[in-house]
């Protein structure tokens, strides 16, 4: 029984506890994702190209070398998929690592 003067959920009429509410739930998407792309040129080495693959983009040698491969012949090969900062990041690093090495390497980066 309960106390006088004192009232349950269910005497005041409030459905507090057993209300649902409904919630719009947004989706959270995922980053933009951009591509890191390495170009070819006469002048810098594919010896230099690997080293920035493996050192820069985590490449193994094998897959460094077959990137290389791509760009030498096809012009153009794609160093790693990456957020638009960090894909911007690492074009500015592997720039500036290029030209204190004397290669005028290009990299840019296009949206996936």
């Amino acid at each position: 029984m309960a106390k006088l003067g004192s009232q349950s959920d269910s005497d005041t009429g409030s459905s507090a506890g057993t209300a649902t509410r409904e919630r719009k739930r947004s989706k959270s998407k995922r980053p933009r994702r951009f591509k890191v792309l390495l170009h070819n040129d006469d002048y810098s080495t594919m010896e230099f190209v690997v080293q920035v693959l493996i050192e820069h983009f985590g490449k193994s040698p094998a897959e460094a070398t077959h990137v290389m491969l791509q760009v030498h012949h096809k012009g153009v090969g794609v160093a790693g998929v990456y957020p638009r900062d960090i894909a911007e990041t690492k074009v500015a690093e592997v720039g500036e690592a290029a030209r204190a090495e004397g290669m005028p390497l290009l990299l840019t980066t296009e949206a996936e």
